[in-house]
């Protein structure tokens, strides 16, 4: 039997909530966890409740949308992240989405674009268990995950470099060796990621 993908929505309206939900149960095949109505532990949450896929409406985002979405990604690295249209949003906000649902779209058209992320997904997941990649080593070396929580705290490639008396050559190797192994190339991304794997 096919697994059922989770999906987990984020929308203040429940009469679009409950929408989606009869939408997604008839068309079989999701698991609807318990919706959010706000964003605020959204980010604590993820890791918990582990949805393959985020139906979030963009307007709840706190903060830039680019730097929150990069860290819902490391929350959850492999969730399709899916917004959720009714009203004018700005475009560079758009920008940062690679699948869009308008409410006014048919019951065909969301479903379609639904199957379409849940395939990219599948997609990521088998080239990511590809030969090349079981070979590779993707826990992180102590000295790794002590340059991921110095970035983590924001501070520069030389200020790691003096905090650990090593070079800045150093330090910018090992940033690629965790981006490398994790995935993860923003900040922020990376503050989520350190927080979750109780580093800091």
């Amino acid at each position: 039997m096919k697994p059922l993908v989770s999906v987990l929505i984020v929308e203040p309206s429940e009469i679009i909530v409950e929408g989606l939900r009869t939408m997604l149960e008839q068309a079989g095949g999701y698991n609807l966890l318990a919706p959010m109505h706000d964003a605020s532990s959204l980010e604590e949450r993820l890791p918990v409740l582990r949805p393959d896929m985020l139906i979030v409406n963009p307007t709840l985002l706190d903060f830039s949308s680019k730097q929150q979405l990069a860290a819902l990604s490391a929350a959850r690295p492999k969730m399709s992240i899916v917004a959720l249209v009714y009203q004018y949003i700005e475009s560079g906000v758009m920008d940062n989405f690679k699948y869009v649902i308008d409410i006014r779209q048919t019951r065909s058209s969301v479903l379609s674009l639904l199957k379409t992320a849940v395939e990219s997904t599948n997609i990521t997941l088998r080239k990511e268990n590809s030969p090349v990649d079981i070979s590779d080593n993707y826990e992180l070396s102590n000295r790794e995950m002590d340059v991921l929580v110095l970035v983590a705290k924001g501070l520069s490639t030389k200020e790691i470099a003096d905090k650990l008396n090593i070079s800045v050559h150093t330090v910018n190797s090992h940033r690629k060796n965790i981006t490398h192994k994790t995935g993860i190339k923003s900040v922020a991304g990376l503050a989520v990621y350190a927080m979750i794997h109780n580093l800091m």
